[in-house]
């Protein structure tokens, strides 16, 4: 066996025994000792092997497996392999995206032997072994093999420190790491993998029978925390809980955990993975600065219990960055939100130990109360027959999902906002999102990973301008698995989100159409007939149902076009009808009155 075979070999191997169970290859020569080394793995059923042409799109597709793997800490683990030059630079979106949102995600670049870096040697970028840095947990450069024999347990020890800190198990979030590997020539195994003979010392693709039930040299596991011991939360305060954004599903349920036990109102994003329950109240960036029968809602809080990464609305941003609130944030990896610098204690976990107060329990019946007439008024708006706007199909596809129990992927910009409006909030459905950074890009491979994680049907919701972003994830190989996916897709020929932002009407209308918006005029028919995707337009609410109905079945887009001009006006109607419904007197005020003694 060559060095560079050796050498793919035992990492590949390494990784599989540390919890990988997705490889994502973008081809290349340089690469093609870790290409045939997964292969080899594939085949003996160790990992599940994709192939894409396009690296951007290999990085999210990755992100996306391992999003959809569960809970960072200990789900499988997906990585992704390219060539060396500006192939490894097209991962750089999802790293970045990884790093913010804290997924694990392994990078695995392979360059040149070190003598060729900085003497002008083809596709040989000087700094790739740095290029991801300071965004990954971990990095190494590995330097190209001389003695497999002698190399093999560091090679394992850097794996085994690569997995742990892209699990969270070395003091800091969970996140990327990056492994950049250096090959010599032969790049080639010289004769089939198959014939290649095992050596004890040198693990080969496939475990060898041999070294069954105990690990090679090198390689070391690395033991989970314990969980946190819980701080108990005083009572008294009028107390909402908030759920950001966040990949560990952990997270968002121990937020919803709290809000029932507590009693509190929890305002949950989609992404959160705590939406559901009686608690959890929809359209709440709108009730934050809506009026009840006894005044302002958003106003007469005191305390914000802050789980994850709160992106989505302005409303929420300043209700964090108020002085009269006091945020706790409870956060188990050492980092946490606080855009609004206003956070007085992070806690590892969080509970209470005694019963509500007589006044908390009047603040919870308001929002309870406000949460029931939102979802009336947003039932009667968006449910039954009308014209299609964001929101509307927004609805339409969050109650597919929940009705065939299909995950749901939500691109960034007006998708996800339409879902955290309009979605119903009680729905049991999952919801993926890429928002570390909040990019448009990624959004259809992230999605697609998700699906082939899970082992089943997604939707993703997308804007034009996202899924244009990320087209090329269309290109799948004809021997490559291909994810069980509707892409409903929202045209309104431009960025729509920035119709609802002050970029509208503060400059003269040319100039915003050619600079903020963006019209494209792209025929996406025939773009997806291209890539062999079935397309179909849908113009009414009663076509998207009956579309959406069908569960996902291989890879179909829904084209949904609407005015772009129109979208502000929408956004601010549903809000006019949502206070409206808010601010009406109760009809029973009597009964009220009696509840609150």
């Amino acid at each position: 066996m060559n060095p560079s075979t050796a050498l793919a070999a035992v990492l590949v191997d390494a990784l599989v025994r540390l919890g990988l169970r997705h490889l994502v290859l973008a081809p290349g020569s340089r690469s093609a000792p870790l290409a045939y080394a997964a292969a080899a793995a594939a085949e003996a059923g160790r990992l599940q092997l994709h192939v894409r042409v396009d690296e951007r799109s290999a990085g999210f597709l990755a992100l996306g497996l391992a999003r959809g793997a569960g809970s960072p800490a200990r789900a499988e683990l997906a990585a992704v392999v390219t060539t060396s030059g500006t192939a490894a630079a097209n991962l750089h979106p999802a790293v970045l995206e990884a790093h913010h949102a804290g997924v694990p995600l392994i990078v695995l670049t392979a360059d040149r032997p070190h003598e060729l870096r900085g003497s002008g040697a083809s596709q040989t970028a000087d700094a790739q072994a740095r290029l991801f840095l300071p965004s990954v947990r971990f990095s190494a450069d590995v330097p190209a093999p001389v003695d497999p024999d002698r190399q093999a347990p560091s090679w394992r020890s850097s794996v085994s420190r690569a997995v742990a800190a892209a699990r969270g198990r070395t003091g800091r979030a969970p996140g990327p790491v990056h492994l950049d590997v250096a090959f010599a020539d032969p790049l080639t195994p010289g004769s089939t993998l198959r014939s290649l003979e095992p050596d004890p010392e040198i693990e080969e693709l496939s475990a060898h029978p041999r070294l069954a039930g105990r690990d090679p040299a090198g390689l070391t596991r690395v033991a989970p925390a314990a969980p946190a011991t819980p701080v108990v939360l005083p009572r008294g305060p009028r107390t909402l809980v908030l759920a950001g954004d966040c990949p560990d599903p952990a997270v968002g349920a121990a937020a919803r955990a709290l809000a029932e036990q507590a009693g509190w109102p929890l305002l949950a994003e989609p992404s959160s993975g705590a939406r559901g329950g009686e608690n959890t109240v929809g359209a709440y960036r709108v009730l934050l600065e809506s009026d009840d029968s006894e005044g302002p809602l958003g106003k007469a809080v005191d305390r914000v219990v802050l789980f994850g990464h709160p992106t989505l609305s302005r409303p929420v941003s300043r209700l964090l960055a108020r002085d009269d609130v006091e945020v706790v944030v409870v956060s188990g990896g050492g980092a946490w939100s606080d855009a609004g610098f206003r956070a007085s204690a992070v806690l590892p976990a969080a509970t209470v130990d005694a019963p509500a107060l007589p006044a908390e329990r009047r603040w919870a019946r308001r929002w309870k109360q406000a949460a029931e007439r939102t979802e009336a008024a947003l039932a009667g708006l968006l449910d039954g027959p009308g014209a299609l706007s964001g929101a509307a199909v927004a609805r339409a596809v969050v109650q597919a999902c929940a009705a065939d129990g299909a995950a749901l992927m939500v691109a960034a910009s007006n998708a996800v906002r339409d879902v955290d409006l309009a979605g119903s909030p009680s729905a049991d459905v999952a919801v993926v999102a890429n928002r570390g950074l909040a990019g448009i890009d990624g959004t259809l491979a992230s999605g697609f990973g998700v699906a082939l994680a899970r082992r089943g049907p997604v939707r993703i919701l997308v804007g034009d301008l996202a899924f244009l972003h990320d087209a090329n994830a269309l290109l799948i190989g004809p021997v490559e698995e291909r994810p069980d996916v509707t892409i409903v897709l929202v045209n309104d020929d431009g960025g729509g989100i920035f119709e609802t932002l002050e970029h509208a009407t503060a400059v003269p209308r040319e100039v915003f159409e050619r600079v903020v918006a963006t019209p494209h005029g792209a025929d996406v028919g025939a773009l997806c007939a291209a890539f062999g995707v079935p397309h179909s337009c849908v113009t009414s609410r009663e076509e998207l149902r009956e579309r959406l109905a069908a569960r996902p079945r291989g890879i179909r887009v829904l084209e949904v076009p609407l005015d772009r001009r129109a979208v502000a006006g929408h956004v601010e109607a549903l809000a006019r009808e949502v206070r409206a419904a808010v601010a009406a007197e109760d009809a029973a005020a009597g009964d009220t009155g009696a509840s609150r003694s």
